[in-house]
Formats: structure tokens, C-alpha cells, sequence
């Protein structure tokens, strides 16, 4: 008898960068694949009807990451990817949040397919990363499946 099993695992880095581009902050934390984003991978496997993800949203809710969440709780701002990149079983995910776009107390981020709404693929919760107007947030997102 075989037994397989798929796993769909990531984590991400948060840099924190002032306005003359120094680092003021740096986070690398695990994420949680959502189950709607669980079911995403699966269209894509049968055809393209359901978009691919596309944008990055941070987000100043700390309530825990569930697998039934669909949404960040509090989005702050959503930004298009900057790159999407695959090697073998591992896709990275970058975006930026530049000056005025996700300001506040960020304590969560997701990767989403749409400019608003969309599926959630990964949602993560962490520790408060305080960006203000002049700030710039760069998120680097690995999800590997093994």
C-alpha cells in the first residue's frame, strides 16, 4: 500500500525600510495555507478558470490565523506583486508597500488573487510592524509544496 501526502507550507520576511532606504525592521515568520487557498491550487490543477495570485495585502488585525479565514481582518492596503518566480516545488512572492500604501500597525499579511476581494491563498499574524507615511514595507513570501 502507498501512502502520499502533500503539503503546502511557506514564510515570509518583512523588512521594514525608512525613507532614505535603511532597515528599521525585519521579521521572518511562518504562514498558514488557508483552506480556500488549498482549493485554489486544486482548480488551477484542472484548468484556469480561477485567476492567479496577483497581490499581497498587509492588514493590522492579531487575532490567531485560521484555515477558514478568507480575508485579512483589518486590510490596510493591497499592492500588486512585484515578481512571482518559481524553483522546483518553491514559489516566491515579492511585493512592496512604498510611502503612504499599508501605514500603521501591521500585524498581518496575505497573497490574494484580485485588486480587492479575491481568494486567499497564505495568511500570516505577527508581531507588530510599526510603518509610518514615509516608510516602505518589502515582503519576500516563499510557499513551497512537498
Amino acid at each position: 500500500m502507498f501512502t502520499e501526502s502533500i503539503h503546502v507550507k511557506g514564510n515570509l520576511e518583512v523588512i521594514l525600510l525608512d525613507e532614505n532606504g535603511h532597515q528599521k525592521d525585519y521579521r521572518k515568520v511562518k504562514n498558514l495555507v488557508v483552506a480556500v487557498g488549498k482549493d485554489t491550487i486544486a482548480s488551477r490543477m484542472v484548468g484556469n478558470t480561477t485567476a492567479i495570485m496577483s497581490h499581497m495585502a498587509v492588514g493590522s488585525s492579531n487575532t490567531a490565523a485560521t484555515t477558514s479565514q478568507t480575508t485579512l481582518g483589518t486590510e490596510l492596503g493591497r499592492v500588486g506583486l512585484d515578481s512571482t518566480s518559481r524553483a522546483a516545488n518553491t514559489i516566491t512572492y515579492v511585493a512592496t508597500f512604498g510611502a503612504g500604501t499599508g501605514t500603521g500597525s501591521i500585524t498581518e499579511a496575505g497573497i490574494l488573487n484580485a485588486s480587492s476581494s479575491g481568494n486567499l491563498l497564505c495568511l500570516t499574524v505577527f508581531g507588530v510592524v510599526t510603518k509610518s507615511a514615509s516608510d516602505t514595507v518589502i515582503i519576500t513570501w516563499n510557499v513551497t509544496v512537498a
